[in-house]
């Protein structure tokens, strides 16, 4: 019997367990769950006699080796930061990892030990960045298998809500960590375009967006994602003239969201003096200039940041209450976490909405002396607020992975990404039957 540990079952997790509790009988698994609240989870788990769900505090070091040595694989969906010493107790009881997150500084300092105890390391193994790697090099590969030469790549992806559940003005509702949202794009965003370097400080990322179509799906904007560049040389394309990776999100949210930029709100550097003593309102009016005697704290924003007071942007801040007397009721809160609380209340899922995951790829290349273009889509869409389509592509592949780790299928060592064909050709072959899958239109550029 193999032995996984699962860390973290948060609203990422919903499909990666039942993708585990559907495969542990045939391929012999036990799974252990560990988080801070498991109480969700008894019910879930009841009927199996191979799962089991615990307390887990990741700081307690006594129970992170007991528990880690007890295990043939860990999966860690706990928050990013707490990572770093999941694979450092891996490493000193020589066990696999894997996690959805990004790779640090601090997870390279681990690779070359992790290579000479034969263990893996698998990150970036979820959606963004997982998915996207994964899709992305099948056609790499494979342009450069026919003698195809990439002179541009663009990547970009959203996780929005459905067509259905598209109910806001906004066009948006949280289906990932909330503060992830607030703190995006922050630092300045790294890319390359027709060979020059180019960079984006965080207060002019929102104004600097890309345009793009899915068809059935219609029409989205793009921000550039902070760095575009360090993926060149794993994807093999450190000579490309043009790279740039984005998020996704309908038309409009960028310019409304830059209001928060612009007035410091999604800062989180500093807590702001008698916080839980502020209103929506008044929180807004704090990060504005004095208002002229009789004018409204909407037409102090307006000429503050030439917005128009009957305009778009106008319309989604009053929606999201900015200008209401609600209560913050936060104490000691910074900028960016009262933002937060504000949003929470207006963009969490409602029972019965659906989200929906959008990617795009786009491809030009030189081949036979002919330019081409290959634009690959992904479109998955959630079953309800709980099995959502964040949840399927973040933890469908997760899971995948850890099956295919169990099988002995992964040679790779070190800390790893899944830009191999032993691993995404797997992955996106079975990722359809869960209708998780890329259409693809390719066009011959004609000469004008």
């Amino acid at each position: 019997m193999k032995r996984i540990l699962l860390l973290g079952a948060g609203r990422s997790a919903s499909s990666l367990i039942t993708y585990l509790l559907t495969n542990a009988e045939k391929e012999n698994w036990h799974i252990k769950i560990g988080d801070i609240s498991v109480t969700h989870l008894r019910p879930l788990l009841e009927p199996y006699t191979f799962a089991e769900a615990i307390v887990f505090d990741v700081h307690d070091e006594e129970q992170r080796a007991a528990e880690v040595g007890k295990v043939d694989l860990v999966i860690s969906l706990l928050p990013a930061v707490f990572h770093i010493e999941v694979a450092r107790e891996c490493l000193m009881q020589e066990k696999h990892l894997i996690t959805a997150s990004y790779v640090t500084p601090a997870f390279l300092e681990l690779h070359q030990e992790a290579q000479e105890k034969n263990l893996t390391i698998l990150m970036e193994s979820g959606l963004d960045p997982g998915i996207d790697h994964m899709s992305a090099m099948q056609i790499i590969r494979r342009i450069k298998a026919e003698g195809g030469k990439l002179t541009s790549f663009k990547s970009f992806t959203g996780g929005l809500v459905a067509p259905e559940s598209d109910t806001n003005p906004w066009r948006y509702k949280f289906t990932w960590n909330p503060r992830n949202v607030v703190l995006a794009g922050q630092g300045t965003a790294k890319y390359i375009k027709n060979g020059a370097y180019k960079y984006i400080p965080y207060h002019q990322l929102f104004k600097r967006t890309d345009e793009f179509y899915v068809e059935g799906y219609g029409h989205f904007e793009g921000y550039a994602n902070r760095d575009s560049l360090s993926y060149r040389e794993p994807y093999g394309l450190l000579d490309i003239p043009t790279m740039l990776r984005g998020t996704l999100r309908r038309p409009g949210y960028c310019e409304a969201w830059n209001v928060f930029v612009q007035l410091g709100l999604t800062d989180d550097s500093y807590t702001l003096d008698s916080s839980e003593g502020m209103t929506n309102r008044s929180y807004l009016q704090a990060f504005l200039p004095p208002a002229a005697v009789d004018q409204s704290i909407e037409e102090c924003l307006g000429l503050y940041l030439g917005i128009d007071p009957d305009g778009e942007v106008m319309q989604k801040l009053a929606w999201l209450g900015m200008f209401d007397d609600t209560p913050v009721e936060l104490a000691g809160a910074t900028p960016a976490q009262v933002l937060e609380k504000i949003l929470k209340d207006k963009w969490t899922l409602s029972p019965g909405d659906k989200d929906m995951i959008v990617m795009q790829h786009l491809f030009e290349y030189e081949l036979d002396g002919e330019k081409r273009e290959i634009t690959s889509s992904l479109v998955a869409l959630g079953d309800d607020e709980i099995q959502t389509a964040m949840a399927k592509t973040v933890g469908l592949p997760v899971g995948i992975l850890a099956k295919l780790m169990l099988q002995n299928r992964v040679s790779h060592r070190g800390v790893v990404i899944p830009i191999h064909p032993e691993l995404y050709e797997p992955v996106l072959e079975e990722l359809k039957e869960y209708g998780i899958d890329f259409v693809e239109q390719e066009i011959l550029k004609v000469e004008r």
